[in-house]
């Protein structure tokens, strides 16, 4: 938790109205005397509370004397037994911060909504639910359309709800060390969105939307399935930090790959198109000349080769932004087209350096 020490003042203002219960080894019936005692005493000298920490503790049910306090705006129950979540909690009319990471939450211990009739909204602007036992995406979030930030890490989430799109306002979506397979296109319409992490799925693909995200600085990748990445995310100006260690595509950039020589026929087919020879009908069985023109050619620019069956796969850092690069990966007729990786360029005084990206972490 964050303490302003600008001014003495603003961090005594702070403190007056902090009150902390945290690691102090409490069950509910001990923390509920406390509280009805500390509010009572809070009343009488008309001293209202705004951060409640009760955090590292032995709670297993939510303590219903904290609905007393009614200018709360943040709540800290991280680290406790709980198994319920009540509707009370999102009631709060001041309430934006609720932390209830690393409980013993299921999706059958939240409210069935977050939203209190038509003109009532939730007041949260950041939720935080990492580390407990949800099985599947809270379908009653999507409703929260003020949430800037939301926390769902460590769980056991094997997919991301299809109209998270309608979520507008998320700024950082943290959904990494779960169960999911696959990205939603409708991730690529979160317009606001900074932060993306996906880490630590079992994620093999990212859908092409993901470069809608213009806004992105951060996406974090790392502990997946991803063999390829899409060609269109080097429209992301703004990504300052990629991760992308632990997955198929940098295991097979950093390993060396084996590759089977290719047979006497493409070895043939490649010196008859390398050299501009000319086969006509008649002069090869019919199931040659087709095979001839299944050409590739090879993608270094350098290269006038072809291949046909037998190919390089090899896994290439594409200029990002003038500085760092995105692995991309590309078909070569030979391992001896794989191009040596150039030096990153000096810093670069014109405008783009600011759009240059920081990390690309690999390792």
């Amino acid at each position: 938790m964050e303490v302003y020490t600008s001014d003495s003042s603003d961090t005594d203002s702070r403190e007056q109205k902090t009150l902390d219960y945290s690691r102090m080894n409490l069950y509910d019936i001990t923390l509920e005397d406390d509280l009805y005692s500390e509010t009572k005493q809070r009343l009488k000298s008309q001293k209202d509370i705004e951060i409640l920490l009760v955090n590292n503790n032995r709670l297993k049910c939510f303590p219903t004397t904290i609905k007393t306090f009614v200018n709360l705006r943040t709540l800290d129950l991280s680290y406790n037994c709980l198994t319920e979540l009540p509707a009370a909690v999102f009631s709060m009319p001041f309430l934006v911060t609720l932390v209830a990471k690393n409980n013993q939450l299921t999706n059958q211990s939240l409210p069935k909504a977050f939203t209190h009739g038509k003109n009532q909204q939730c007041s949260l602007k950041e939720l935080n639910l990492s580390g407990n036992l949800l099985t599947h995406f809270p379908e009653q979030l999507i409703e929260m359309r003020q949430l800037k930030y939301l926390y769902m890490g460590g769980n056991k989430i094997t997919a991301i709800s299809k109209d998270i799109w309608k979520m507008q306002s998320l700024q950082v979506l943290s959904i990494g060390g779960n169960l999911i397979t696959e990205v939603p296109e409708s991730v690529g319409l979160l317009t606001q969105l900074q932060a993306l992490v996906l880490c630590d799925n079992l994620i093999e693909s990212l859908p092409s939307s993901i470069a809608r995200l213009k806004t992105l600085k951060s996406l974090l990748l790392h502990k997946n399935r991803l063999k390829h990445l899409p060609r269109d995310i080097v429209a992301l100006k703004n990504l300052a930090e990629l991760s992308l260690r632990d997955n198929p595509l940098v295991v097979r950039f950093v390993q060396d790959m084996a590759l089977n020589p290719p047979s006497l026929m493409e070895l043939s087919a490649r010196i008859v198109k390398s050299n501009g020879l000319e086969v006509q009908t008649g002069d090869a069985p019919q199931t040659l000349l087709e095979y001839l023109s299944c050409a590739n050619c090879c993608v270094n620019p350098n290269c006038k080769g072809v291949f046909f069956d037998n190919r390089v796969e090899h896994i290439k850092f594409v200029d990002f932004c003038g500085k760092y690069r995105v692995p991309l990966l590309q078909y070569l007729c030979s391992s001896k087209c794989i191009e040596p990786e150039e030096e990153p360029r000096p810093h670069s005084s014109s405008n783009a350096s600011r759009y240059m990206m920081r990390k690309v972490l690999l390792g």
